[in-house]
């Protein structure tokens, strides 16, 4: 059985998550990280010797890296279609999973933690006028990507819009105004149909 330890709340864990759903796997999930600590232990960081989250287990194979692990699920269980086999095709998905993880979350994530993890009183007002001006020009650019793209690797659902889809619904879950972009906002909806994204994109921030 594939096994995945981290706590759900974890934008890294969801995207696992949901790509084991997509796929109709089997998930044993363990809560790990944060409050449950685990992470630390000698026993876990033999098997993912970052401390961190996830960390998943297809009985002899160990991968960590939220990216990295969507797309071994994909590659096992979907090839040529949420993991396109033509190169073309997979490269374009795989540099919009990188633009998530080395972009897309940094700029973000200060606006996250200062909504989300940041008690009223000691939020910074500045830190998120700064993280949603370097998110806003980054929607801009993924929004203008949508209107030739129905989802964020061509025309199907693919391994890419797993990580993007978890990331905007990070940045839509956050208490202050945006922009519509049509584009953007159809393709999000479009994967909030999805049923595989139940007990992923209808969770509350945390």
């Amino acid at each position: 059985m594939l096994h995945v330890w981290g706590r759900i709340s974890s934008i890294n864990v969801r995207k696992v998550v949901w790509a084991a759903q997509e796929l109709g796997l089997t998930l044993q999930r363990t809560d790990a990280g944060g409050q449950f600590g685990i992470v630390r232990e000698a026993a876990y960081q033999r098997k993912n010797p970052n401390g961190l989250v996830p960390l998943m287990e297809d009985g002899e194979v160990l991968v960590w890296e939220s990216n990295v692990i969507v797309r071994y699920l994909c590659a096992k269980h979907s090839p040529g279609n949420f993991y396109p086999t033509a190169l073309p095709q997979r490269f374009a998905a795989e540099q919009w999973m990188d633009w998530q993880q080395t972009t897309f979350n940094p700029a973000g994530r200060v606006a996250f933690i200062q909504w989300i993890r940041t008690s009223a009183e000691q939020r910074n007002a500045e830190l998120i006028a700064q993280s949603v001006a370097a998110t806003d020009a980054l929607l801009a650019l993924l929004d203008a990507h949508l209107a030739d793209h129905a989802f964020i690797g061509g025309e199907n659902f693919g391994m890419a819009d797993i990580p993007l889809g978890c990331e905007m619904h990070r940045w839509f879950g956050l208490p202050q105004p945006r922009p519509a972009r049509p584009h953007l906002d159809r393709w999000y909806q479009s994967l909030l149909a999805r049923p595989a994204t139940r007990g992923v994109l209808d969770l509350p921030l945390s």
